[in-house]
């Protein structure tokens, strides 16, 4: 039997319809490609120019995409400083004195300005140079959709309470990811990123003294060297996320988690009895299963909540709307 619908009826079934499409809709591989068709060009030879001169930044820019994105959206608004009307996500719990990599964004952004004015947005120009990073360092490529606009607010508040921590337990993190679209698969794929970068003795302090039994002991023996006991002393003290490999973004993060070696008390619970064993075990054993996942679920990330259209801006310099 065929159902008949009036005007205004079909007219609202396809507002429905169209309401389903997220806003990554908008977004195209191609949106530059007659405003600033060398915008890419010059983004990647800035990005290999800054992980050639120290290979850590690869992890600092993949790391500043993703908090961009986990606090409303990826819209830059990360790279905003302090002023009267911004309270600057810099200086929230989880990115103060830890979040890196503006420097690099910026000298991309004025090359690009050079060629372009108040054409591209900061906001694309992390998600590319995140791509780019990966890249750098021996990990998957992938085609970046772009179109995003800068914000021209940020949310200290708002960072402090959507962007994961290395002391957030297994829920926790379920339910972060899922709050941004993200299903337990991206979670775990995007965790392969802490095969690179380092992090701060006061993150994983706690987990190295404990002496639970899902950490190896060899393994926390060796990192107690370069992190004391007492809080406070050697709080900023760098290890490596990764000692095997620290420098290739590869799968050996999910090997070290088999063998309870993951730094991050938030890396260790991924393997852990947990429904995200079964996804560790897999990319441990399949590095081109990891790198696909990977690069597939930083485009899932890319596309949350991105401005578009006449939302925003096009910042002229990155820390300060126009």
């Amino acid at each position: 039997m065929v159902s008949r619908l009036s005007l205004p009826g079909v007219v609202f079934s396809m507002f429905l319809i169209s309401s389903c499409f997220p806003c990554q809709a908008q977004l195209s591989s191609n949106f530059y490609d007659s405003t600033c068709p060398h915008a890419l060009t010059t983004i990647r030879t800035a990005i290999r120019r800054a992980v050639s001169s120290e290979r850590r930044m690869a992890a600092s820019l993949i790391r500043l995409h993703f908090h961009d994105c986990f606090v409303q959206g990826c819209d830059a608004s990360i790279m905003l400083d302090n002023s009267p009307s911004i309270d600057s996500e810099k200086f929230s719990f989880v990115n103060n004195n830890s979040i890196r990599g503006f420097e690099v964004i910026d000298g991309a952004k004025a090359q690009v300005e050079s060629l372009c004015p108040g054409v591209v947005s900061c906001a694309d120009i992390a998600a590319v140079a995140a791509r780019d990073a990966s890249v750098a360092v021996g990990g998957p490529s992938w085609t970046v959709r772009l179109g995003r606009r800068d914000s021209t607010k940020a949310s200290r508040s708002l960072a402090d309470s959507d962007i994961p921590r290395a002391t957030n337990s297994f829920s926790e993190l379920i339910d972060m990811f899922s709050r941004k679209g993200l299903s337990e698969r991206d979670m775990v794929a995007l965790s392969g990123s802490h095969s690179i970068g380092q992090a701060r003795c006061v993150t994983f302090r706690a987990r190295i003294y404990d002496n639970s039994s899902d950490i190896d002991a060899g393994f926390a023996s060796t990192r107690r060297r370069n992190c004391p006991s007492t809080s406070g002393n050697g709080n900023n003290n760098l290890a490596p996320l990764d000692l095997v490999t620290p420098n290739s973004l590869d799968n050996n993060y999910f090997r070290n988690l088999i063998q309870r070696r993951g730094l991050l008390q938030s890396d260790q619970v991924l393997f852990s009895g947990q429904s995200t064993d079964s996804i560790v075990t897999e990319y441990s054993r399949n590095p081109s299963l990891f790198s696909s996942d990977f690069a597939a679920a930083m485009l899932r990330m890319g596309d949350i909540e991105p401005l578009t259209g006449s939302q925003g801006e096009i910042r002229r310099v990155c820390s300060v709307v126009n």
